[in-house]
């Protein structure tokens, strides 16, 4: 894939990680559409702003009839409640799945054959360690990214004969508004934006993006003990 011939459209992209998504396509040569839910919180000059709610499916039709020239699909928007599994807001609870899992799919659905029909195309979803991995706490978050995971685990299999690769990046804490409170190690967004980038036009299926989903990663093929190492 070049970047440069492509045509864009990253959800969630007026804030944080989007927007550095954004930028970097744009850097790249790529025409780029940015959807949000407030299209005049979009400050990118150069992107095209599209009102965007991916859990509205008048939202999503609508943005597919603007944008019928996509050969690339990003879906970044997500949600963090923090909420729990065990005594949460199920409303939540619900909105998390609503919009990692359902909402990233109503996406795919309404723009796979928009990128089958310009020749094919590449979609990306924007996954966490938290897809693999559980912390013990903000358990509907992280139900709702492993969720999404499997999703583009399907999806993979069911686009490629249409000639849409779909895949799935996976990193740990960002220094986002998402994570402000959280006193952990943080990625900058700015570089791993340049990594999911470059992991597209090398077409990768799974981009793995910095030291803690890696290990994650590895420590997979020792199971529950592995991961988990406080458990007996």
């Amino acid at each position: 894939m070049k970047i440069s011939e492509q045509v864009a459209f990253v959800t969630g992209a007026n804030r944080g990680f989007g927007r550095h998504l954004a930028l970097e396509l744009l850097s790249r040569g790529a025409k780029v559409y940015a959807g949000a839910r407030n299209p005049e919180s979009i400050d990118i000059p150069g992107v095209i702003p599209v009102k965007l709610d991916i859990t509205n499916p008048q939202e999503v039709a609508a943005a597919a009839m603007v944008a019928k020239d996509v050969t690339l699909l990003i879906n970044n928007a997500g949600s963090s409640t923090g909420a729990s599994l065990i005594d949460g807001d199920l409303d939540k609870i619900h909105l998390e799945f609503n919009t990692h899992f359902f909402g990233t799919l109503s996406m795919v659905r309404t723009f796979a054959p928009i990128l089958s029909n310009n020749g094919g195309g590449s979609i990306l979803n924007i996954l966490s360690a938290l897809s693999w991995v559980s912390s013990g706490s903000v358990g509907a978050y992280t139900a709702a990214k492993a969720a999404e995971w499997a999703l583009t685990n399907d999806l993979r299999l069911n686009l490629y004969p249409q000639n849409v690769r779909v895949a799935g990046l996976h990193v740990g804490f960002m220094e986002t508004d998402m994570t402000s409170s959280l006193e952990v190690p943080k990625s900058n967004p700015e570089d791993i934006a340049k990594i999911a980038i470059d992991g597209l036009e090398s077409d990768s299926f799974e981009i793995v993006a910095d030291d803690v989903s890696r290990k994650i990663q590895r420590d997979f093929a020792g199971g529950v003990s592995a991961i988990y190492s406080h458990l007996s």
